[in-house]
């Protein structure tokens, strides 16, 4: 078995959607994919909690290697067009004419085969739906009766989410020009400028302060 030198691939974006973006980037220069094929679609899916660890090992054992590849290459696409969506429609409110360019992802959801539970919630803080209850919903599908191109539904879901729930004039790129990275700005007053602190916000402290000690010098 070849080992795996890829890092572990990057939760920063505060966004399900825009984690999904990020699963190719080039955080040091070079571009690291970690979707390049099935068995890391189904990896990726389980690091950002999107699919249960359980439902992935049978599709694993149910579906072929090609199969699972051929799903892989569809996230990427998918993927893709959705950057492209965000190039020409970040950091502003979208409107009702951005519906025309969804069909992507209407495509997928309307293969879904979804039900909801109701399960023990948060008692002590407000749930994914801002709602204070000690019960609170659950989103499942019926995954057996699925073909792995439903694999793609939690990325679409979270996808849908993002257009329908949150405020796109927050949706942001890491301001250093040579990353690549996505997020959601969740910080007071909006002002996140990175993806990282740990990344490229110390990277661009230490710039500055390195230009800072050349103009003394000079």
């Amino acid at each position: 078995m070849i080992q795996d030198t890829r890092p572990a691939p990057f939760f920063v974006a505060d966004d399900s959607a825009l984690d999904f973006l990020n699963s190719i980037a080039s955080p040091w220069g070079t571009q690291i994919e970690w979707i390049g094929d099935g068995y890391d679609l189904l990896v990726w899916l389980e690091q950002a909690d999107l699919v249960s660890a359980a439902v992935l090992k049978s599709f694993r054992k149910a579906t072929g290697r090609e199969e699972l590849d051929a799903v892989a290459a569809q996230a990427r696409k998918l993927r893709e067009w959705f950057r492209t969506f965000l190039r020409e429609h970040a950091g502003q409110s979208l409107q009702p004419s951005a519906l025309s360019q969804l069909s992507a992802i209407n495509r997928v959801l309307a293969q879904d085969n979804s039900y909801r539970q109701i399960e023990v919630g948060n008692v002590f803080n407000e749930d994914r739906d801002g709602e204070h209850s000690a019960l609170r919903w659950r989103q499942d599908r019926h995954w057996r009766a699925l073909s792995p191109e439903a694999l793609l539904l939690p990325m679409a879901e979270a996808m849908g989410d993002l257009i329908c729930r949150q405020d796109f004039a927050e949706v942001k790129i890491c301001e250093n020009p040579n990353c690549t990275l996505w997020f959601y700005d969740v910080s007071k007053n909006h002002t996140r400028r990175w993806c990282s602190m740990a990344v490229c916000g110390n990277r661009a402290k230490a710039a500055a302060h390195r230009a800072r000690k050349r103009s003394e010098t000079g």
